[in-house]
């Protein structure tokens, strides 16, 4: 072909960055230049992949779009029910307290289990007093995790029992089924607060019947619970009290137990507040 006929060839116009800027590569958090490229663009139109769904990354070829996957993974996130308390917590906002090597050992646990997954064939069961930081870990632990596309739900076991309650049907169970779907079948689950429902007959099978359930099929799943194993004073519970021998087994099987011992932030906020 010559090169005049080549100079006719329809060209597809490509906007280019300011050549004294170099590219970044897209890591997904916010404030970038890659989120300043979207707000610059049409809200329709994506500047990377003009809605195709797919972006060229030079050197390396064609790749699903981010703006597909920042999509996927607000679904993701909304999906997760992570409750409006909890929004700010990930791992890099878990500071242990000083001289605090149970809160730093769990934060460890949970670290090594985002960055090693799927690679990781126990959850965590995190246990410990009120305000040490558990239900932090947890959300983090999801956030994490759903970062690298990963299905997760969360779920406080008191609400979800209620839920199951509420949603009863005496003639069919297709509404309980329908409600404790996605519970069983979520990749990674945070079930809060074991143990702290009143531990009736009823609470225990359904207890039994959800974990059991995610036993057997061996899906990863976190907890936090307030009871532990051992009582501090006669008139404790234990977590065995609260959720019975067979599931407490089970328990060790599925999850690393994780001692977390601390002040009460929540106590010691407040009398900072006051002083």
């Amino acid at each position: 072909m010559s090169s005049d006929n080549a100079k006719k060839l329809p060209l597809r116009a490509v906007p280019e960055k300011d050549a004294a800027t170099p590219a970044l590569p897209f890591d997904g958090t916010p404030g970038g230049d890659d989120d300043a490229a979207q707000s610059d663009a049409s809200p329709s139109t994506c500047v990377y992949c003009y809605g195709a769904g797919m972006e060229v990354v030079a050197g390396k070829g064609a790749r699903r779009c981010r703006c597909r996957e920042q999509g996927g993974r607000t679904k993701m996130l909304e999906g997760a029910r992570i409750p409006r308390r909890y929004d700010g917590c990930s791992l890099h906002n878990y500071f242990p307290a000083p001289n605090n090597g149970t809160q730093l050992k769990a934060f460890n646990y949970a670290f090594r289990l985002v960055r090693e997954f799927p690679a990781v064939d126990r959850g965590l069961l995190f246990m410990g007093t009120v305000g040490v930081g558990k239900t932090h870990l947890s959300v983090a632990i999801l956030r994490g995790l759903m970062e690298r596309g990963v299905p997760c739900l969360f779920y406080e076991f008191g609400s979800l029992l209620k839920e199951i309650q509420d949603s009863y049907n005496k003639i069919s169970h297709t509404s309980e089924l329908r409600l404790l779907a996605p519970v069983y079948q979520a990749e990674v689950l945070v079930l809060d607060e074991l143990g702290a429902s009143k531990p009736t007959d009823w609470v225990r099978d359904t207890m039994m019947q959800i974990i059991g359930t995610r036993y057997n099929d061996k899906k990863l799943t976190i907890f936090t619970t307030n009871y532990l194993d051992a009582r501090r004073a006669s008139t404790d519970e234990t977590l065995e009290d609260r959720v019975g021998v067979r599931l407490r087994s089970r328990l060790f099987e599925m999850c690393k137990t994780v001692h977390i011992e601390g002040e009460d932030y929540r106590r010691r906020y407040d009398e900072q507040q006051k002083s």
